[in-house]
């Protein structure tokens, strides 16, 4: 039997790295694409035959023609972009040309080499933004509030324009939020969870938040990646919503994470208007009524289970830094995936 490979972007990534060692269990010859040397030498991961790793990026467009002319994958996964929505509204013009234009890019590659890969795009539920319709669906309007969101949609319409313009097979997974202990930590859910594991370890006093009554459908990463690659595995190209259909505020993961080690959150977070979006999404709620029926695939982590998850990983990494510190060893930095492929 011939082994498939798979061209995962973002491989570092929080969803990279689950999406890579569930490949990896199914047998795949993996690829990934990094951005630096820095990064090449400093992976977590471990190359071997089935894991390769290609420096490059998704704003060179030559650099992705010959990669995907000299490994011709049969699956292709476009987990990279510049992700957090913060930074966008800062950043827009480089938000766009990588998570936007580096889609086009991906898919023309795919395109101009005659390769008869799958794609996969990793859209996201900031596309619909504050639509009037709820739960979201595939079919939803959207009304992106950053630009983000708005690169998002943009990469998202032209998958739909590859599939049906020229016959790639490209799925779109509308994923709404999802965590886990590789979520970096300019998220606010690891902001959270680690901020309390500092709290309990007596390194940090006070923990600073925005608008705590947004409210988001979370999930649990390493459980989305299924969906992902279970869309390519369909004999047709579709996009599908990946959600769990409910929805809870910051507030509500505040109570669960700091209730959890039997604090009151109250006592230790400062609401800061300056940490507020120039604009938001209130509510988001997804509708993965098509992927539950389509790909078979529903979540199984509940949000009470997901909080703890997090709180329990964060404060084991405090655990073993403040070891490290007393020992006269250096810390990691706080950035670091976790050492999870091999």
């Amino acid at each position: 039997m011939t082994t498939r490979r798979a061209l995962i972007t973002g491989i570092t990534g929080q969803d990279g790295s689950y999406l890579a060692e569930l490949l990896l269990e199914k047998g795949y010859e993996v690829h990934g694409l990094i951005r630096r040397p820095a990064s090449l030498e400093a992976s977590p991961f471990k190359p071997s035959d089935r894991l390769v790793l290609h420096l490059g990026d998704l704003t060179d467009g030559n650099v992705l023609t010959q990669l995907l002319r000299t490994i011709r994958p049969d699956e292709v996964y476009n987990l990279a972009a510049q992700s957090v929505v913060s930074l966008s509204f800062e950043q827009p013009e480089h938000t766009v040309n990588v998570t936007a234009v580096g889609a086009v890019r991906l898919l023309e590659a795919i395109r101009v080499n005659k390769i008869p890969a799958k794609f996969y795009q990793a859209s996201s539920s900031e596309m619909f933004g504050n639509t009037t319709e709820s739960p979201q669906q595939e079919t939803t309007p959207c009304h992106p509030q950053n630009p983000y969101g708005a690169a998002k949609l943009f990469a998202h319409w032209f998958t739909q324009h590859a599939r049906t313009t020229y016959g790639i097979f490209a799925c779109s997974g509308i994923c709404f939020n999802h965590e886990s202990p590789r979520r970096g930590l300019s998220f606010v859910t690891r902001k959270i969870t680690w901020g309390l594991a500092n709290i309990l370890a007596g390194r940090q006093q006070k923990l600073s938040l925005g608008n705590l009554e947004v409210k988001r459908d979370w999930g649990y990463a390493k459980e989305y990646v299924e969906a992902m690659w279970r869309m390519l595995q369909q004999p047709e190209a579709g996009d599908y919503v990946v959600a769990t259909g409910q929805t809870h505020s910051i507030r509500e993961f505040l109570q669960e994470a700091f209730s959890y080690k039997g604090l009151r959150w109250e006592d230790y977070v400062d609401v800061d208007p300056a940490l507020y979006r120039p604009a938001d999404t209130f509510v988001s709620v997804g509708d993965a009524s098509k992927a539950r029926a389509r790909l078979g695939w529903e979540p199984t982590t509940a949000f009470p289970e997901l909080v703890r998850l997090l709180v329990d990983a964060d404060l084991e990494r405090v655990t073993s830094e403040s070891k490290r510190t007393s020992a006269g060893r250096p810390a990691p930095p706080v950035h670091r995936r976790p050492r999870a492929i091999s």
